[in-house]
Parts: C-alpha cells; sequence; structure tokens
C-alpha cells in the first residue's frame, strides 16, 4: 500500500470537505445535548435542509436565496421537534426517529412531484447556484479552494464555546437540562431555553445541509445525507457536548472517509464506503469501555 496516496494534501482537502458536513449537525445537535435533549433527527433536518437549499437556488438563481431557503426549513423543522418534545412531553427519540422519516418522505415527494425528476434533482431549465469558493493559494504544487461555509463552520466551533462556556445564556441553557427548578428559582424559564436549544440545531443542521448540497455537491438526491446525522450524534457523545473535542471528533470521522476514498483503487469500494461507520461504531466501544473504566474505578474507591 503506497501511504503517500493516503497521507496527501488530496486527503486532506477532502477530510476537511467531508468533516464540515457532519461538524455543522454536530454544533445543533450538541445544543440540544446541553438542554437536556439527544436530538437524533438532525439527519432529517439535514436532509430537508439539503432540499429546501437547492429549491431556493434554482427558484432564485442565487446562492444566498438557497441558504434562505434552508435556514428558514431548519427553522421551521427546529420549532417542530421543540413543540412536540417541550410542550407535549413526547419521547424525544420517538419524535427524532419520526422527523427522520417524515423528511425523507416529503423531500422523495416533492422530488418526484417535479416533472422529470427521479432520484437526483436535475433541472430542465434554470441552474443551482453552488456556494462560492475561496482561493488559499497554493501548497504543495496543489491550488487550495475551499467552499465559504468550511471558514463559517470553524468559526462557529469558536462562536459555540464562547457562547456555552463564557456567556450567562450558555450557562442557563445548560441548567435548563441539568437543575431546570434551579434555573426556574432564578427567574428564568427553562422551557424557553430548550426551545432556543431546538431552533438554533434546526439552524445548524439545515446549514449542514445547504453545504452538503450547494457546497459538496451541487445536487439533491433521495435521502442524500447518508446518516451523517448519525454519526454528528456519536460525535457529540464522543465529544461530551465540549464544541473543540466534538471538532475533532468530526476531524477523524472526516479522516477516515477520505482514506477510505483514496483505498478504493486498494480494496473495494463498497467495502471502504463502510469505512466511516465502522469507525463511529469503535468510537463509541471506546467510550463504553472509558466509561466502564471510570465506573470500576469508582467502585473501588
Amino acid at each position: 500500500m503506497n501511504w503517500s496516496t493516503i497521507f496527501s494534501m488530496g486527503t486532506l482537502m477532502n477530510t476537511i470537505n467531508t468533516s464540515t458536513i457532519v461538524i455543522l449537525a454536530a454544533l445543533g445537535c450538541l445544543m440540544t445535548d446541553q438542554a437536556g435533549m439527544m436530538n437524533i433527527g438532525i439527519d432529517g433536518m439535514m436532509t430537508v435542509g439539503a432540499f429546501a437549499a437547492v429549491m431556493g437556488s434554482w427558484l432564485c438563481d442565487s446562492w444566498v436565496m438557497g441558504l434562505v431557503f434552508a435556514l428558514a426549513s431548519g427553522l421551521l423543522f427546529g420549532l417542530f421537534y421543540g413543540v412536540f418534545v417541550i410542550r407535549f412531553r413526547s419521547d424525544e427519540f420517538i419524535i427524532g426517529v419520526a422527523l427522520n422519516i417524515f423528511a425523507v418522505a416529503l423531500t422523495t415527494f416533492i422530488l418526484r412531484s417535479i416533472p422529470g425528476q427521479t432520484g437526483s434533482f436535475h433541472p430542465q431549465t434554470g441552474r443551482v447556484v453552488k456556494l462560492p469558493s475561496l482561493h488559499l493559494g497554493v501548497l504543495g504544487g496543489t491550488n487550495i479552494n475551499v467552499s465559504i461555509m468550511i471558514p463559517i463552520a470553524w468559526a462557529l466551533v469558536i462562536i459555540a464555546w464562547i457562547f456555552l462556556y463564557k456567556t450567562p445564556e450558555g450557562f442557563w441553557l445548560h441548567a435548563s437540562g441539568e437543575h431546570p427548578e434551579s434555573l426556574r428559582s432564578m427567574g428564568r424559564s427553562p422551557e424557553k431555553m430548550k426551545y432556543i436549544a431546538s431552533v438554533i440545531c434546526g439552524l445548524m443542521c439545515s446549514l449542514s445541509g445547504a453545504y452538503l448540497s450547494l457546497g459538496y455537491l451541487s445536487t439533491f438526491t433521495e435521502n442524500m445525507s447518508a446518516s451523517r446525522g448519525y454519526v454528528a450524534v456519536a460525535c457529540v457523545i464522543f465529544g461530551r457536548s465540549n464544541p473543540p473535542l466534538v471538532f475533532l471528533a468530526t476531524l477523524l470521522f472526516g479522516f477516515i472517509d477520505a482514506a477510505g476514498q483514496r483505498m478504493q483503487g486498494i480494496v473495494d469500494p463498497t467495502l471502504t464506503a463502510t469505512f466511516p461507520y465502522i469507525g463511529t461504531i469503535l468510537m463509541m466501544v471506546l467510550l463504553a469501555l472509558r466509561q466502564a473504566g471510570r465506573r470500576r474505578r469508582a467502585a473501588r474507591a
């Protein structure tokens, strides 16, 4: 095996591009987790965001409107999740699974209702306007061009950390999940903070979907999130809802995915496609072993 093929500039760029999809969704998921809600419906939010972004870009011939459409869908689905989980006290996992199923069914139905479209969106008129790219220069003889969403995603990691650990609102958000009665005694509404977390989650997942369909690709295909939302949930759990740690976990996922793509000439592509998900499972196994070790040490103490 030629290791220079795996550890190359191409692999680095693929790692960054792939991990950005998961980073944005994971940032949304960790917000709801901080508020005491593990939202596994982010895969569906990503799917709807990807579809809305393509429709907005195509209908208005503008990537900006694509983002606006995506954010609007994220807002609606974030409120949808919040109303059922917070207002009606439904089981968060059941609502999350239902949201994922509904998102796939809705986008598939609308896509197939458009004349001439089956499986993926190929407009007969007009075009899908991609997100703009930034030219960062030449490194190792390779032109470095990245989607505008990549630096935005990295900046959002820093903003999320500052918000959660350096602002009163971040403290209130965490308290709404851990100690809601204490927060209520301070005159703050835990429900309001949970709604804010749910809406932020929807917006972040819609940005992830928009990057997937307008930055990483330039079209929409049925169920194109490919379960990356579940990978984002695993990264949040592995990173203990800490933005920098979650960011590192998503980079690990991105590297495994990029390395698998580079190995397709050596290994069966069907097998390499499973590498990111195998890595995610191993990540969760490692977390379970670490927690079991902590419980044993605590019992001995």
